[in-house]
């Protein structure tokens, strides 16, 4: 009897630990964006994290005459990309992204975490 409980509670940890990894580190997607840094700011109670917005370049609707603008939440991770996004605030940035399902508190408040700059002018 006693083997079996110690068995449930390894499978039981085993596939909690799958289910956390895959819910907050798989790597979801992958992908570059690309628009005016709007703000990169960083802030957290416990573990300070770089939070910022890009705004993309919108498109004309067809039936108004109007311009839509689109926003990308991300967070930054790496001090360095951080650092230089703030230094060349209001720049139009080409950025690389990695989505995950989830959103940790030690990475940030996004599901997108922005890891390197691709370009900026």
């Amino acid at each position: 009897m006693r083997k079996m409980i110690w068995m449930f509670v390894l499978i039981v940890l085993i596939v909690g630990t799958g289910l956390f990894y895959w819910k907050f580190y798989f790597v979801f997607g992958e992908g570059a964006k690309s628009g005016e840094l709007n703000f990169l700011v960083k802030k957290g109670y416990i573990f300070k994290t770089y939070e910022g917005k890009l705004i993309q370049a919108g498109l004309q609707s067809k039936g108004a005459n109007t311009i839509q603008s689109f926003d990308f939440d991300f967070s930054v991770t790496k001090e360095s990309i951080a650092q230089q996004m703030l230094t060349n605030q209001g720049k139009i940035f080409n950025l690389h992204y990695k989505e995950y399902l989830g959103a940790v508190p030690w990475r940030g408040f996004s599901k997108y975490v922005v890891d390197s700059i691709i370009s900026m002018h």
